[in-house]
């Protein structure tokens, strides 16, 4: 089992593009998406495909920060101040697994440096093809639209 949708977005997700000055509804609801079809909202973080929550590959993660964060030092801080402190220096990768705000910040910031207009946070159909092009280019857009569904939507008419 997951985390709730609901608290995921307003303990991490909001919180963090609060952080990075990046809050809007559709962009949270493309991190919630992104989060339930990558690993069932945190039900399955444990994947060779990538780590945590939204399943971000190393090389991505490797190339965020020698690409587009290396370059704005005092993003890069802003992000750095979500790590811990130690186990960061030791296996940033692994950071990406524990840290859910980390986590959320390091997927926000691959979507931003493709994306500067977001689609509207119920438009699932243009949300998908971002997903599918910042995290998965060989799944289909369709499972995005059932993750949405199976893991917001449904979950959201039980509670």
């Amino acid at each position: 089992m997951g985390i709730a949708a609901s608290d995921l977005n307003q303990h991490v997700i909001r919180p963090t593009l609060l952080y990075l000055n990046s809050q809007s509804v559709a962009a949270e609801a493309l991190l919630l998406g992104i989060a339930a079809c990558q690993s069932s909202l945190g039900a399955e973080l444990d994947n060779h495909n990538g780590y945590g929550l939204y399943r971000i590959s190393a090389r991505h993660h490797q190339h965020l920060w020698d690409d587009h964060l290396a370059g704005s030092s005092d993003l890069a801080s802003r992000v750095r101040g979500l790590a811990s402190q130690h186990a960061f220096l030791g296996a940033p990768h692994f950071e990406l697994t524990v840290n859910l705000r980390y986590a959320t910040a390091i997927a926000w910031l691959l979507i931003e440096q493709r994306y500067q207009e977001l689609p509207a946070a119920d438009d699932l159909g243009a949300q998908a093809l971002i997903w599918q092009q910042v995290f998965a280019p060989c799944r289909q857009p369709s499972e995005f639209v059932r993750a949405w569904q199976r893991c917001i939507l449904e979950l959201a008419a039980v509670a």
